[in-house]
């Protein structure tokens, strides 16, 4: 919320909930911080007050239709994680332009709120062996059910594409051999990433999956998800990994971008034998 004091103040409170998901109010700020009176005048882990001059900390200053406009920004900071072709974010960014009208009989407070979450969508592969790969909508609706084998129960259609995801929600990835009934065969993804573009070779890239395992430079790890057998699926046909949600970020200002996501795997099929188990044996690493 904004308030315009009579006496030409500004007091914004900035709440942790603002944003899906929340801020950390410690991490937003002015543009300008070099006075004392720019900083936070309080926070708790909830919410953080800020209370200045309209003149201070950067607010710029116009005559507009009778009025004296005093207007001002504040943004949060978030955390980028950088990886060999490309950056990401999981951390909302919140922005907040914000305004004081003054007239000779009235003060105004108005308000503009910048909180872009970009959609992402997922993309189904082809290759010597047909594989697909989608994405899981199914939801828990009985009491002590498990969200993880739940999500895998149904999935999104081409119509229902794009899907809008919020930062940190979890996407439920399923990667099929189709068409083929040969219980001997192990599907293996040998590399998962993601693009901000249909074309798998773009960038930025980041990587959910190498060599069958969760990427380790990621924070927030691409966790593989073991299938169970059932009648009518074979479990070695099927590979599963949950990713949470992320935004690109631009390398060079750091800018969150706002294009699509589109996941791609390679694949392989692996025959086990005596010497070659198919097994790709995972160690977290840091």
């Amino acid at each position: 919320t904004v308030q315009c004091t009579r006496n030409g103040q500004f007091v914004v409170v900035v709440a942790r909930d603002v944003t899906v998901p929340h801020i950390d109010v410690d991490s937003v700020s002015l543009l300008e911080t070099n006075d004392h009176s720019c900083t936070p005048a309080g926070f708790t882990s909830a919410f953080a007050v800020f209370q200045f001059p309209v003149t201070a900390c950067g607010t710029t200053f116009k005559e507009e239709e009778g009025y004296v406009v005093y207007e001002n920004h504040m943004s949060s900071s978030y955390e980028v994680g950088i990886g060999p072709r490309g950056s990401i974010t999981r951390d909302s960014h919140f922005e907040l332009l914000f305004q004081c009208r003054y007239s000779a009989t009235a003060v105004e407070a108005i308000v503009m709120e910048v909180n872009a979450v970009p959609p992402p969508m997922p993309v189904a592969a082809a290759g010597p062996l047909r594989v697909e790969l989608k994405l899981g909508n199914g939801q828990c609706i009985t009491k002590g059910c498990v969200e993880e084998e739940a999500a895998y129960s149904s999935f999104y259609t081409p119509e229902d594409y794009p899907i809008t995801k919020v930062l940190r929600e979890p996407v439920y990835v399923e990667v099929t051999i189709l068409e083929r009934s040969d219980p001997n065969i192990i599907l293996n993804l040998e590399h998962c990433w993601a693009t901000s573009t249909p074309n798998p070779n773009s960038l930025p890239q980041w990587d959910l999956l190498v060599d069958g395992c969760p990427y380790h430079d990621d924070r927030y790890l691409t966790k593989v998800v073991p299938v169970a057998s059932s009648p009518g699926r074979n479990p070695t046909h099927y590979k599963r990994f949950i990713v949470k949600m992320f935004t690109f970020v631009d390398q060079n200002s750091f800018t969150t971008q706002k294009d699509a996501m589109f996941i791609h795997c390679a694949t392989a099929v692996c025959y086990p034998s005596s010497t070659n188990s198919c097994e790709q044996p995972c160690h977290r690493q840091r």
